[in-house]
């Protein structure tokens, strides 16, 4: 029976698969998005529902139970209810001041190459490596510090840039938001729940398709051009520091040799761009199976990739810019019918796990 207690085995065992097809389950999920005392108890009083238990999970089993009796009209009462929610907690942001505040990051440098944990990382190469503690409160000073703050700014960015441009999908009418926070789901479209990923065309996926092309590893490749236009760098430096000071001196330089070389990795990579955008399967695949393992997931997703194709490192700065993001968006949503249900759905394997997963998955591609 697909009682309470089946959707929410399904949800904790990442087991998502249903909730794209079955109105119970919606229902299910909707309710989970109003699981706050003051939301509950304002959505109970607006429809003259009388709930007996008062702690937060026994009234989510208990309101389940109620409106699951009617799931038609349940789903109708609860779409109008968040719908009005959403627009209340519109109004309390203030979008211009905050767009204010993310355009005063000049650099989006993380300052290690953790992934997903910072914790472990700093375990990893410092806790469990220096024995000496002058040793180690030494790196407060040239690492430690850098590290931690690159984190809480990069984060801190991500953060408040993602509410943003989750705000843009929520004021559309096609787009069921989730007032209150729920594992997984951002909101629902036509009543499919998405969890919304805003991200990038990954290093490591052109990294990927250059060797698949036979194409050279791009530091290989660019520190070889580089002796060929006496162009000196710091060969001891980290490879990302190599390859911007070579980028960066062949910029200034600006001769025909210079300029053939930079173009030549701007056209490589906008060769990749361009056949992710005719198969956006391929890329969005690639991003499941590539998560990062702390945080991985098999739910629905609607990946959004910014791509500055004038310079592919800065495409970050393309997160606060409101304007241009959100005409691709509104047309997306606008034309969301055109969409093939079956041609949104994926298989992928996840390292470590034995099992395959199947998620609905599409991509809006933002490319400047």
């Amino acid at each position: 029976m697909k009682d309470f207690n089946y959707w929410k085995k399904l949800h904790e065992n990442q087991n998502l698969e249903e909730f794209s097809n079955d109105k119970m389950g919606l229902l299910w999920l909707k309710t989970k998005s109003i699981l706050r005392k003051e939301l509950i108890a304002k959505f109970i009083n607006t429809n003259n529902i009388t709930l007996h238990e008062t702690s937060l999970q026994r009234q989510f089993v208990e309101l389940f139970d109620l409106l699951s009796k009617d799931v038609l009209n349940s789903n109708i009462l609860l779409d109008k209810f968040i719908n009005v929610e959403n627009l209340k907690q519109v109004k309390y942001l203030d979008t211009e001041q905050l767009v204010s505040e993310l355009y005063k990051l000049k650099n989006f440098d993380w300052g290690g190459d953790y992934n997903n944990s910072l914790d472990k990382f700093l375990v990893s190469r410092y806790v469990k490596v220096y024995k000496s503690y002058d040793s180690l409160i030494s790196k407060f000073e040239t690492e430690i510090n850098v590290a931690v703050q690159g984190y809480v700014l990069n984060s801190w960015y991500n953060h408040w840039s993602s509410i943003l441009i989750e705000h843009i999908f929520k004021s559309h009418p096609k787009v069921l938001p989730t007032v209150g926070q729920i594992k997984s789901v951002d909101f629902f479209i036509n009543d499919i729940p998405f969890d919304l990923k805003v991200t990038y065309l990954p290093a490591e996926y052109i990294k990927e398709k250059r060797k698949e092309k036979g194409l050279p590893v791009e530091l290989t490749f660019l520190k070889k051009k580089a002796e060929e236009a006496n162009v000196n760098f710091d060969k001891k430096a980290k490879p990302s520091d190599i390859s911007y000071e070579i980028i960066e001196k062949m910029k200034d330089k600006n001769d025909d040799f210079c300029h053939s070389v930079l173009e030549t990795l701007k056209n490589e990579k906008l060769e990749i761009l361009r056949e992710v955008q005719e198969n956006p399967r391929i890329l969005a695949t690639w991003l499941y199976e590539n998560q990062g393992e702390m945080r991985f997931g098999s739910e629905n997703r609607l990946f959004l990739v910014l791509v500055d194709t004038d310079d592919f490192s800065n495409s970050w700065k393309l997160k606060r810019n409101l304007s241009f993001l959100k005409p691709t968006i509104i047309n997306y949503l606008d034309n969301i019918e055109n969409k093939n249900i079956d041609d949104l759905k994926i298989s992928f394997e996840f390292k470590g796990k034995p099992q395959i997963f199947t998620a609905l998955a599409d991509i809006i591609f933002v490319v400047k």
